[in-house]
């Protein structure tokens, strides 16, 4: 039996409509990944990469708990006191806006470290940052609305 022209046509253009409208829920703003690392000045940066978006730049927001930890440490890079060391808490925040290439943002932002307190440190000794606690990491894309978890980072500098 023939199936007239017409018909098979219309079969075809029936049993592609559906892929047509299926094609924007993939294409929907997500986050593909997100890392955190924290760099030789003590700061939180998150690399990501978010898919599905348009051709319009996007705006995007970091926030985090952070907790540093200041310190007095002499030229052998030790701490003689445990008096001389004080422990900060607040939240860093960053941001930017990047250039959509090819429907997507390969990109990182940076935020922190908290400023170092005002302690003095004994002759002979420099205050530094000997360690730092990032927790409760989000980056926002603020122009789709599109949040993502970061998981936690932290590094120690100085053992004091």
């Amino acid at each position: 039996m023939r199936i007239p022209l017409r018909l098979s046509l219309l079969a075809a253009a029936l049993s592609i409509t559906p892929l047509a409208f299926a094609a924007p829920a993939l294409a929907a703003p997500h986050f593909q990944s997100a890392t955190s690392s924290v760099n030789n000045d003590g700061a939180l940066v998150v690399n990501f990469d978010e898919r599905g978006l348009g051709n319009a730049n996007v705006d995007y927001t970091l926030t985090a708990d952070a907790t540093a930890l200041y310190a007095c440490i002499n030229g052998g890079g030790k701490n003689p006191s445990a008096a001389n060391k004080q422990a900060f808490e607040g939240q860093v925040s960053g941001g930017g806006s990047f250039e959509v290439k090819n429907g997507r943002v390969v990109a990182s932002l940076t935020a922190g470290p908290l400023l170092a307190p005002q302690f003095t440190c004994p002759n002979g000794q420099r205050r530094v940052l000997a360690a730092v606690t990032y927790t409760n990491i989000v980056l926002t894309d603020t122009t789709n609305n599109e949040s993502t978890p970061v998981p936690d980072a932290s590094r120690i500098f100085f053992n004091v």
